[in-house]
């Protein structure tokens, strides 16, 4: 079936004069979960990055460190993996006429990539032209309460505005959806597990706004005074738009502005390349937001508090990867405020745990071994914010080098969470943290150790993270993921996970836990714990159990009491 219709897209280079074209896996809107997923359905790999080159006598798939395992299972039939941050790919294709998107690519991302070619815009989506996805069915976009989200658009608008001229410039384009969701206040149905409307927007100097969407996504917020009903422009009557627009200097996002609105753009406009202003401005939760993330972890805890006793006390003796991922989706769904999972969940047996993004189905599905250990990365969206979450449960006597590997990990989860932020006030510095016990035994894992987290929004989220390379100052209300991990191939995967967030008392900075969910007991090496870790581990589970004792039943509650 892939072969086929990769030999069909290589027919269409002769047209476009091109060697080869380059499939993303992001949409025209730089989602990580897109609908169309262009770059799965012609190389079938489902992780959330990577990019395809198609060429006329080879292809490659470029995926980062956590997808090792993954791409040569879903893809090296038709594709030769590399990983992209040890071979880039200019080191490897150079010469060619390469075809792309304009749509979906911004300048510094595919010249960084391919700086070694010539890149030819086509401007119809070659894949679609194959696979002839189906037009998306819109709702209109609605409204959060302030009560909700903590500070009016009005005010966050202001805020941009006083960037805008502190830069001198007379517009921005705010081309990343969740963006103008946070900016706004609010959200939408266009994205799988994030309620992100599909919507970019163009902000002056003077506060004026122009949604750039389809009108009748607009309504609701219309009639919520969000946006004024003729500033409402279609993607087609864009060119018209600019041609309008008085002024010199526009600043765009080489992040997330895509080359095709690039070129409109600088048609008309002096561009000023800076990072839009809202990912900070977002990323830095006000107390309204931190309580109902606070109050969304406490619903999301005791569903995963629930689901842990149930899958190693369950009497059934065989069980699928996808029953179990249901049945905590079911125990999630007792709550109303649940909407939807915040990502696809990752529920790995053995050496599925090793995938870091594994995702089984109906057709993958393993049954879980009782020998087995079992990874479950999860989360979920709540009409008052996100969670994600993971925990490495096991049902019999592990190995005791699988257990020492845990308790590294443990050690390095629980480094993180007691990081003084005024000394340690970076990703980067946090990283070392996490992996220095694994780094001890010749261990590592090939992923950062955190994220940032939206509020009811994207559970990917910068621009602060835990990794090797971040630089961003942690600052007070910011969430992050708190996640090492150790995967051994074809064998087993260990990951714990917790959200966090920055806090500040008497001028320390510090993380507190967001996530309550009970740390496998049988996996750890006590041994390997020193006072510290073992305290905060009974202060971790003892919060746990004063929080949700009462929601239990006797069986429940007893089980969680013997991990005090």
């Amino acid at each position: 079936m892939i072969k086929n219709k990769i030999k069909i897209l290589k027919e269409k280079f002769k047209k476009f004069n091109i060697d080869g074209y380059i499939v993303p896996k992001n949409d025209e809107y730089f989602s990580e979960y897109a609908k169309n997923d262009r770059l799965k359905n012609i190389s079938n790999f489902s992780g959330s990055a990577g990019i395809a080159v198609i060429l006329k006598k080879k292809n490659y798939l470029f995926i980062d460190g956590r997808y090792t395992i993954q791409a040569e299972k879903q893809s090296a039939k038709n594709f030769t993996i590399i990983e992209i941050h040890k071979k880039p790919p200019h080191n490897i294709i150079k010469n060619l006429n390469l075809g792309y998107d304009p749509q979906v690519f911004t300048s510094k991302n595919i010249k960084n990539n391919f700086l070694n070619n010539n890149l030819i815009p086509v401007n119809n989506n070659l894949i679609d032209q194959i696979f002839k996805f189906k037009e998306k069915i819109t709702k209109p976009f609605y409204s959060l309460e302030k009560n909700i989200v903590g500070e009016s658009h009005n005010s966050k608008i202001s805020k941009v505005v006083k960037y805008l001229k502190s830069c001198k410039a007379d517009y921005l384009f705010v081309s990343a959806p969740e963006n103008v969701a946070w900016l706004l206040n609010i959200r939408g149905y266009d994205n799988p597990n994030s309620p992100i409307p599909n919507a970019r927007l163009i902000i002056d100097k003077n506060k004026k706004l122009f949604l750039i969407t389809q009108k009748n996504n607009a309504k609701k917020i219309i009639k919520d005074k969000k946006i004024n009903k003729k500033n409402i422009i279609d993607i087609k009557d864009l060119p018209n738009l600019f041609h309008k627009l008085k002024g010199e200097k526009f600043i765009i996002d080489n992040n997330s502005c895509s080359i095709f609105y690039e070129n409109i753009i600088k048609s008309k406009f002096r561009i000023l390349v800076k990072d839009d202003p809202i990912y900070k401005l977002k990323s830095i939760k006000n107390l309204h937001e931190v309580n109902h993330m606070i109050e969304a972890h406490k619903k999301d805890g005791l569903a995963l508090t629930k689901f842990i006793y149930w899958i190693k006390n369950i009497n059934k003796k065989t069980i699928t990867e996808v029953e179990a991922q249901n049945k905590l989706e079911k125990f999630r769904r007792f709550n109303k405020d649940y909407l939807f999972p915040s990502f696809n969940t990752i529920a790995g047996s053995g050496s599925n745990g090793a995938i870091v993004h594994y995702r089984a189905t109906t057709k993958s599905t393993k049954k879980i071994n009782k020998k087995d250990i079992l990874l479950v990365d999860s989360g979920g969206q709540y009409r008052y914010g996100t969670t994600d979450v993971t925990r490495t449960i096991c049902f019999s006597s592990q190995k005791q080098s699988i257990k020492n590997a845990y308790t590294n990990v443990l050690k390095g989860h629980i480094a993180v969470a007691l990081t003084n932020l005024n000394k340690d006030n970076t990703g980067k510095k946090i990283d070392i943290r996490a992996r220095k016990f694994l780094k001890k035994e010749g261990l590592d894992y090939a992923h950062g150790t955190g994220h940032g987290v939206g509020f009811f929004l994207h559970v990917h989220e910068g621009p602060q993270s835990i990794s090797k390379h971040n630089k961003i100052k942690i600052e007070k209300g910011m969430i992050l993921s708190n996640e090492p991990g150790y995967y051994k191939k074809n064998h087993f995967g260990i990951r714990i996970e917790n959200l966090v967030y920055a806090k500040k008392f008497k001028n320390k900075l510090f993380f507190e836990n967001l996530t309550l969910a009970p740390i496998e007991k049988d996996l750890t090496n006590y041994k390997l714990l020193n006072q510290t870790e073992k305290d905060y581990l009974f202060k971790y589970h003892f919060n746990i159990y004063s929080e949700y004792s009462t929601s239990l039943n006797k069986k429940e509650r007893k089980w969680l009491a013997s991990l005090i």
